[in-house]
């Protein structure tokens, strides 16, 4: 992972909130995190559906150093890892729940595809 010679500049309050947990792929984790305790990577990763191993590994590493999800190892055979938001990671729902209502609001639900939205968004387009 990259890593930076110079601290991050940041110029608006905004841009720090998106750079922990903006960007292609973190939203989503988030999103699907705060529908449940707790997850599994292969879990997790067949709800991303098309993420690759790399990008999800580089994203749940970058938001636990951030202090928004912890990973929690169970030493068993074989080993077992979960993954679930923390309270600062769980503070941030109502943040993408806003986000989510705006777009509920804006948008037709014939743009979006996916287990998640199925499970989750799809009757919020209904009503």
């Amino acid at each position: 992972m990259y890593q930076r010679k110079l601290p991050k500049e940041y110029y608006c309050t905004v841009d720090y909130g998106l750079d922990i947990f903006g960007g292609e792929w973190k939203p989503r984790i988030l999103c699907i995190l705060g529908h449940v305790n707790s997850m599994r990577y292969g879990e997790l990763k067949a709800q991303m559906e098309n993420i690759s191993d790399a990008a999800l590994a580089d994203s749940l590493h970058e938001l636990q150093q951030a202090g928004i999800i912890e990973r929690q190892q169970f030493n068993e055979m074989p080993i077992r890892v979960e993954y679930s938001l923390t309270a600062e990671g769980k503070s941030l729902i109502p943040v993408l729940d806003t986000i989510s209502n705006w777009a509920i609001k804006h948008s037709d639900a014939e743009i979006y595809t996916g287990k998640h939205f199925e499970k989750v968004h799809r009757a919020k387009f209904e009503n």
